[in-house]
This record gives structure tokens, C-alpha cells and sequence, in this order.
């Protein structure tokens, strides 16, 4: 395995960096939108997670997703309660990313769903990869003219923030080397896994002695087909277009799953002066390209501010280009900076015991304390909440201070350059810097949390702050979310960007070996690309607007099959109303109060409905009622002839009042209700067509087709009007 790139970080690639100005970087924060990508020596790549609509991955349970909250869930679920830790991994080494979660002092609660079992809750080893979730990634590979790997190896990637109950996560690498198509331009495809989904968080609850968080089972494990782009993505611009292009490949695969969270997409970003970042949370592909740059200027911020402390601490600057960075100068400037920010943590409770701040007499009150460091140099470096241009706030460095702090479970921090403010006034903040004895330049930092709790978010703080004096930190960030969208589109940390020391073989799952013969029969199977679809519709009498709205709801396929005539006997059905019922409501009031939905209703209940009515066996009123009574007490579609459901179908609408009226007992009608309400036809003209509609069709018994009651109200009534 060591010679395949790693399928969980895409390989690098600093080619685009190369005709990059050597000059300091050009730009205004502020205008975030005006950024030249191509100047700052932009990269980025993505990273697309989506769900495959198969059962789990190893353990042949169902991928059921129950959409409940923690107040949802029954009580008869079982929970688990356990404590991860993070271990060596097969190199010796422990993962970056793994040793930081390890350090939160948080304990996890597994909820049991009905499609979790013991594999699910780590007590049970897993079974081998499930077929039908191979074939779709097999499928998805292909589509990308992908190079499929010959062994499939599951591998264990280190995970131990809780959302794995085993501590780790299954990984397959499936193929690498491939392509996905975009008008601005070909992206290369680093690598194609297959992977577990992670358990879906419920609830964080915290405690004096560390946090407890609850997790729910019903999602782990479901499988998922990961994408990793190379860093060929130009623009933040082609950033969305190129996840639009991959997710319209994966839809027209009919394999994944649909609806909110079945897909993700994460974005690995990078100017010249700045470094890789993974930002996670970017679900609506309408706010890829100001996420983008927003990271662009929040990279050049740090980079300015580095050198900006770095001059006044007479430090050499950083270069314009990471790529000119040398390690001997970076660790001579990390230990002048560790002499000049010290890991010292001061109690400085008692300056507070006049405190009017709400949130901090409440905190006092359950025995936290106040904790504060001194930042030497910060003041106004730490900065004030401030807007761009378009609404979004500007980058400093207290939101990066506060997002460290954040990690350690604290609500928040509250430094110099803020206060006074919050209920804290002067006479505190004289104080505070009376006992730490501070210099005019200096700022300082303070939390308020119980004294594990608020050391450990200050210590992650003074590393921040450290960090400031360097070119940022590869991490792991995530798009600030509120009610399901991006509040601006501006990042926090989550955690450091991991590496290849988590990944080691997994030994309980037997290898899949991939043969030329099964390979062979995927690529020449493929499912039809979105321009196929596009063509095959084209042909028939429907709107663009149907042909659209048939494919995006992945309903193209059941139109094709209809209009030529399904293969349990029922003839073909014109491509118009076909279109029409499958687009309107007339699905969902079908199976309403049966145990299907418009999605699982069969298909055969629809179409001979259908049929019934184009061919006059029912009126256009009926297809509804009589469709449902066929769903719910005729005879089944896989066991009856189509001669025989028919001849039910017919007999049933006689039984129910749902035969149309012959056209001269319809035209008899529309002439008593012309006679009856002459002066309101004389007044209204053809507008009284809609009117006495109702009149007509109640006088027939609803035994009429209203098309049929439409057009003979309008010849008639033309009639008059012309005599």
C-alpha cells in the first residue's frame, strides 16, 4: 500500500505556486471578492462524501436514517456508555489529530437504533464489504475513467472525537487517476474510497469533570463513496462548478442516496503566504466561492499580522512563499517566541468578586474560576468585531484565540481589546492588569470555566498565540452554520489537519480482490451521463422544463419505462400525462393512508390508472380514488395478468360511480344547466365556462370526464354568442 497515495489525504501539488510573484502578496482583506486568485498562488482541491444507498458497509444492517432529536428518542433504546483514547498507530506514532481529541477529557453515549447492532457498537468484528455498495463505487470509479486498485484493503483510520464507537474509522481505497469534466476546465481525481459514515451527534451536555457527548447509531456505518480532487481546481468560482459536475455524476449513478446530509462537501484551500486548510460544512454549493475567499483573506491577515509581530519583536519576516520557508529560522523564531509568550495560567478570581457580569456571577456561583495570561506585545492585535464590505466579519486574531479556547469545550474567552465590556467594567480590567503586571503593550486573555477546564482552553490559547508569530497552522476548520445555512460564510477551528500516521491495515475484514471480468461488465454497463438522459427525453412531447424536473428528481427512467410499456403487460402511455403524474401531487395522494409513500408507490398502480383513463374506462376524477382502491384491495401487479387487474379496474369504476357519461348524456346536461342559467351565460360569456362547471358535473354524478364537460360547455356557449 505504500506506493498508492493516501485516500484520505489528497496528494500535494505545488505546481500552480510556481510563476508566483516573489513580492509581498497584493490585496485587501476587506474586499474579499477583488482577491487574484492566480496572484496569491491559489490551490484548492475538494473532497466529496456521499452516501450510497445500499445497507451498511460491514454489517448487513439497513442504512435507515431515524430523524429524531435527543427528546425523540424512545426510551426503550439502549445506551452504551464509553471513553475513547487515542493509540499508536502501525508507524509507532500517535495521529496529531488523535492526541489532541484525546486531551478534551470528554466521555460518549451510544444510543442503540433498530438498525444497529453489535458490530455497531464495537462488540462484534465486521463482516466482509457489502457487494451492492463495492458495485456503486466500482460504478462511480468508472464514470471517472478511473484506475481501480486490484486488492481492496480496508484500513483503520484513527478517529477518537466519539463519532466512531471502535475508534477508528473503515477506509477502502477503491481506484486513483481519475477525471471529472468542467467547462472551465478537467480536474483531476487523486483517489475514489469507500468508508463508513460516523455516528451522528445528538446532544453535548457538560459537567464539572469533563463534557458527555451522545451519539445515536442509526448512521454509522452507512456506506460512503469519497472523492478527492487534486489541487487543480483554478477559481473558487470552478471550485463549485467542479462540485456541481461531481455530484450531478454521482446522482446519475440512480446508487446514492438523496436528501439533506446524503452528501458532503469538504474543500482544501491555500494561498502562497498561507497553508492547506480542510473546511468542512460547506453544504450549499452557493456559498463554495465566497467561503473560498474569505479563506483567502483570512491566510493573508495571519501573514501580514506574522510579520507585523515578527518586526516588532526584531524576528526575520516570513517569506512571500511557503516554499521559501527554512526550518532552522522557523525553530529559532518558535523558541524566542516560547521565552517571550510563557505557559503561565494566573487565578485571578478575586478580582472579580464585584462583578456585575451576569454570565460571570452565575459561573462563579458553580465554582468555576477566573483565569487569565498575559499576551506580550497584543495590544490591539487581538482585535474588534468588524464587517467586510459584503457583511461578513473581517478576520482577526480573537476569533482564532477564541475558536482554540472553544475546542476545549469553554463558551467563549474575553481579552483586552474588548473590555471594558460584557459587565466587566474598568476598575476589573485595572486590576487584572495591576496582578499580572502587565505592560502598557500587553494584552491579556481571560476564561471563566472550572479550573480543569479554563487551564486547558488557556493553554490551547497561548499555543494560538504562538502559532500567530508563524504562517498558520494546517487544520481542520468549519463553515460557521445557523439554521442549516453558512450566518457569513467565515471558518473556526476545529481541530489540527491529520496525518498518515492514523491509517494502518485492517485485520478483520478479508481482502477483495478485483478481477478484469467484473471490472469488464461495470464499464460496460455504465448508467447514461446527464447529457444522455437529456437526449433520450428529448424525443418524446414533454416541456423542457419536464425534462429538467423528471431528471433532477431521478424520475426519468420510470417515464421511459411507461411510454414504451412496462414489462408486466401494461401498454405504453403517452409521454404528457405520464410526465404530469409523476411530477404533480397525484403519487402522494395515492398512497395516502396505505402503507406506501409517492416514492414507494408501484409503478404498475400508476400506469394502469393511467391507461384506464386515456382510454375513457374512467374519468379523469376517478384516477385518484380508483388507483388507491386498486392499491389497497385489487389484485396485486405481481401476481395477476394486466387483462385481469384491468377487468377489475373496470368493473370497480362501474360499481363506484367512476365510468364516464356517454357524450349525449353529458351534452343534455350542459343544455339544461345553458337554459337554466341563460342570463348569467348572456352576462359572462365564456367566462361562465368555470362557473357552471360544478353545476354540470353535479348534475352527471361526477360520471364525466371534465375535459370532455370543459369542451362542450365551450362549444356550446360559443354557440350562443355567435347567434
Amino acid at each position: 500500500m505504500s506506493a498508492i497515495p493516501s485516500p484520505v489525504e489528497p496528494m500535494s501539488d505545488d505546481s500552480s505556486l510556481e510563476n508566483v510573484s516573489t513580492s509581498e502578496p497584493h490585496g485587501e482583506v476587506a474586499k474579499a471578492s477583488e482577491l487574484d486568485p492566480s496572484a496569491l498562488g491559489f490551490m484548492c482541491g475538494l473532497e466529496i462524501h456521499q452516501q450510497l444507498n445500499t445497507g451498511k458497509l460491514h454489517s448487513r444492517m439497513p442504512s435507515t436514517l431515524y430523524e429524531m432529536g435527543i427528546e425523540e428518542i424512545p426510551p426503550e433504546w439502549k445506551r452504551e456508555g464509553r471513553r475513547l483514547r487515542a493509540a499508536r498507530g502501525e508507524g509507532g506514532k500517535v495521529d496529531v489529530a488523535a492526541r489532541f481529541e484525546a486531551r478534551r477529557n470528554r466521555s460518549f453515549v451510544y444510543v442503540q437504533s433498530p438498525n444497529s447492532g453489535l458490530i455497531e457498537l464495537d462488540e462484534a468484528p465486521p463482516l466482509s464489504h457489502d457487494d451492492s455498495a463495492v458495485k456503486a463505487a466500482l460504478t462511480i470509479s468508472a464514470m471517472m475513467d478511473a484506475k481501480p486498485v486490484p486488492f481492496l484493503q480496508a484500513m483503520r483510520k484513527t478517529v477518537v472525537d466519539g463519532s466512531n464507537t471502535s475508534g477508528f474509522q473503515r477506509t477502502t481505497l477503491i481506484a486513483t487517476d481519475g477525471t471529472i469534466v468542467t467547462t472551465s476546465g478537467d480536474v483531476g481525481i487523486d483517489v475514489i474510497c469507500l468508508e463508513e459514515d460516523s455516528a451522528r451527534k445528538l446532544d453535548t451536555q457538560s459537567t464539572d469533570s469533563g463534557e458527555i457527548v451522545i451519539y445515536t447509531l442509526d448512521r454509522l456505518g452507512v456506506p460512503l463513496v469519497e472523492i478527492a480532487t487534486s489541487p487543480q481546481v483554478q477559481t473558487p468560482e470552478h471550485a463549485k462548478e467542479t462540485a456541481l459536475a461531481l455530484g450531478t455524476l454521482l446522482r446519475d449513478t440512480r446508487m446514492v442516496r438523496r436528501g439533506l446530509g446524503s452528501i458532503r462537501q469538504d474543500l482544501n484551500v491555500s494561498i502562497a503566504c498561507g497553508d492547506r486548510v480542510e473546511i468542512k460544512g460547506c453544504q450549499d454549493l452557493d456559498w463554495i466561492p465566497r467561503i473560498i475567499r474569505l479563506e483567502m483573506a483570512r491566510q493573508l491577515h495571519m501573514y501580514r499580522l506574522a510579520n507585523q509581530l515578527r518586526d516588532e519583536a526584531d524576528l526575520p519576516l516570513l517569506p512571500p512563499d511557503r516554499r521559501d520557508d527554512q526550518i532552522p529560522v522557523e525553530n529559532r523564531v518558535a523558541k524566542a517566541v516560547e521565552n517571550r509568550i510563557l505557559m503561565r495560567i494566573h487565578d485571578v478570581t478575586s478580582s472579580f468578586d464585584d462583578c456585575t457580569s451576569t454570565m460571570v456571577e452565575r459561573a462563579l456561583a458553580r465554582s468555576s474560576q477566573v483565569k487569565a495570561i498575559i499576551l506580550p506585545g497584543f495590544a490591539g492585535k487581538i482585535g474588534m468585531k468588524e464587517m467586510d464590505e459584503e457583511g461578513s466579519q473581517l478576520p482577526r486574531l480573537g476569533r482564532e484565540l477564541a475558536s482554540a479556547a472553544k475546542l476545549a469545550g469553554v463558551a467563549g474567552i474575553f481579552h483586552s481589546d474588548e473590555l471594558p465590556a460584557y459587565g466587566i467594567d474598568q476598575s476589573q480590567v485595572d486590576s487584572i492588569k495591576s496582578k499580572l503586571d502587565m505592560e502598557e503593550n500587553d494584552a491579556f486573555v481571560l476564561c471563566v470555566a472550572p479550573e480543569w477546564q479554563a487551564d486547558l482552553a488557556l493553554e490551547s490559547v497561548i499555543r494560538r498565540a504562538r502559532q500567530s508569530y508563524h504562517r498558520i497552522s494546517q487544520e481542520v476548520r468549519n463553515v460557521v452554520i445557523r439554521k442549516g445555512a453558512p450566518e457569513d460564510g467565515t471558518t473556526t477551528a476545529m481541530r489540527p489537519l491529520p496525518g498518515g500516521a492514523r491509517m494502518y491495515p485492517e485485520t478483520d475484514i478479508p481482502v477483495v480482490t478485483l478481477d478484469e471480468k467484473r471490472w469488464s461488465s461495470i464499464r460496460g454497463n455504465l448508467p447514461l451521463n446527464r447529457r444522455q438522459r437529456i437526449e433520450r427525453l428529448s424525443s418524446y412531447n414533454i416541456s423542457d422544463n419536464q425534462v429538467e424536473a423528471l431528471i433532477g428528481a431521478e424520475l426519468d427512467d420510470a417515464l421511459v419505462i411507461a411510454v414504451e410499456g412496462e414489462p408486466n403487460g401494461t401498454p405504453g402511455i403517452p409521454a404528457k400525462p405520464m410526465a404530469s403524474a409523476l411530477l404533480d401531487n397525484t403519487r402522494e395522494d395515492i398512497s395516502e393512508g396505505t402503507k406506501y409513500t409517492a416514492d414507494t408507490l408501484p409503478m404498475p398502480v400508476l400506469t394502469l390508472s393511467l391507461h384506464a383513463c386515456e382510454e375513457g374506462i374512467i374519468t379523469r376524477e376517478g384516477l385518484v380514488p380508483m388507483a388507491h382502491s386498486l392499491l389497497k384491495e385489487g389484485p396485486t401487479h405481481t401476481e395477476a395478468e394486466f387483462s385481469e387487474r384491468l377487468k377489475w379496474f373496470s368493473e370497480k369504476a362501474d360499481s363506484d360511480g367512476y365510468t364516464p357519461a356517454d357524450s349525449s348524456a353529458v351534452e343534455d346536461a350542459v343544455d339544461e344547466i345553458l337554459a337554466d342559467r341563460a342570463d348569467f351565460v348572456a352576462e359572462r360569456g365564456l367566462g361562465a365556462i368555470g362557473p357552471l362547471m360544478g353545476p354540470v358535473m353535479g348534475k352527471l354524478g361526477g360520471a364525466a370526464d371534465g375535459k370532455v364537460v370543459s369542451e362542450i360547455l365551450k362549444q356550446k356557449i360559443s354557440k350562443i354568442i355567435d347567434e
